[in-house]
C-alpha cells in the first residue's frame, strides 16, 4: 500500500487565481500551479524564507519543500517562456487554523472564519452562498462584506448562517467559497476575473440577481430564479455598490427564468 500524502499547510489563498498573457490567445496552453506550489513561491521568493523555514511553516520536510518549489519554478518558467496561461487550483493542502504556533498572522486570522462553516456530510447536501447586506443581495461580488451561506438537503433549506469576509476581495473570495464547499453562488454584478476564479473552483454562478436573499435561494430551489447568465460588472466604485439594481451603475443585468438547473445557460 502506498504511503498517504501529507497535506501541506497554506496560510491564505491567492488574491488572483488566474493569469492570461496580454497578447495571448484564448486557445493558449495552460499551466496549472497548485495552491501548495503557490505557497512555496510566496514564502521563499516573496517573504524570503529558507527552505527549512518554509518546511516548518507548511509542516512538511525540507526535501518535500525542495521538490514542490522546484516544480513550481519550472511551471512559472514555462508560463513566461511559452506564453502560457496560468491557473492556480488543486493540490494537497489544508488552510491553517491560525494557532499560536503559527504566529497569528493576518492570513490565518482571515481564514479562521472558515472553521465554523464545515459542510455537513451527505451526497444530497448542497451549499449555496449569496452576497449579502441587510437581508438583500449585495450588488458587487468583489466588495461584499458578508456572505449568507445556506445548506440544502432534499431541496429544502436546513440551515443558514452569515459570515464576514474580513476585507477579502475578488479572487480570494472565490477561494474562500471553495474552502467552504460552496456549490452555487447567487450575486448581483461580478467581474470577469472573479467569474474565472469561480469557474476554476467549480462553483456555479447565478449573477444579475437583486432583492431579498432568502427569497432568491428559495426561487433557485423551485427553478424560478430570474438571473442573467452573461452578467458582468465594469464599475468598481464601492460607493455605487451598496444595493439597488446592478444595471444602474454599469453592470449589465437581465433576466433568465430557468426551470432546469442543468439548462444551457447555467
Amino acid at each position: 500500500m502506498s504511503r498517504p500524502r501529507k497535506c501541506r499547510r497554506v496560510c491564505r489563498f491567492p488574491q488572483t487565481m488566474a493569469f492570461i498573457p496580454a497578447d495571448g490567445e484564448e486557445t493558449a496552453r495552460e499551466v496549472v500551479l497548485t495552491v501548495d506550489e503557490y505557497e512555496t513561491i510566496r514564502l521563499i521568493d516573496l517573504e524570503g524564507f529558507s527552505q527549512e523555514q518554509c518546511g516548518a511553516y507548511m509542516k512538511i520536510a525540507r526535501t518535500t519543500v525542495q521538490q514542490i518549489y522546484t516544480e513550481a519554478r519550472r511551471k512559472l518558467a514555462r508560463m513566461l517562456v511559452e506564453g502560457c496561461r496560468l491557473r492556480i487550483a488543486g493540490g494537497d493542502y489544508e488552510l491553517c487554523r491560525g494557532g499560536e504556533s503559527h504566529g497569528g498572522c493576518e492570513g490565518c486570522q482571515r481564514q479562521r472564519l472558515c472553521m465554523d462553516f464545515s459542510k455537513p456530510e451527505g451526497e444530497d447536501m448542497m451549499r449555496i452562498a449569496v452576497t449579502y447586506a441587510n437581508g438583500q443581495i449585495f450588488q458587487h461580488f468583489g466588495h461584499t462584506e458578508q456572505f449568507k451561506v445556506y445548506d440544502i438537503a432534499d431541496g429544502k433549506i436546513v440551515s443558514a448562517k452569515v459570515m464576514d469576509t474580513n476585507g477579502q476581495g475578488h479572487g480570494a473570495l472565490a477561494g474562500i467559497l471553495g474552502v467552504l464547499g460552496v456549490d452555487t453562488l447567487i450575486c448581483g454584478g461580478i467581474g470577469g476575473g472573479a467569474r474565472a476564479a469561480l469557474d476554476a473552483a467549480g462553483i456555479r454562478l447565478y449573477g444579475g440577481v437583486s432583492g431579498d436573499a432568502d427569497a432568491a435561494v428559495q426561487a433557485l430551489l423551485e427553478g424560478t430564479l430570474a438571473y442573467n447568465p452573461d452578467v458582468k460588472c465594469n464599475h468598481h466604485g464601492e460607493h455605487h455598490h451598496h444595493g439597488g439594481n446592478c444595471g444602474e451603475h454599469g453592470c449589465h443585468s437581465g433576466e433568465h427564468k430557468c426551470h432546469d438547473h442543468d439548462c444551457k445557460h447555467n
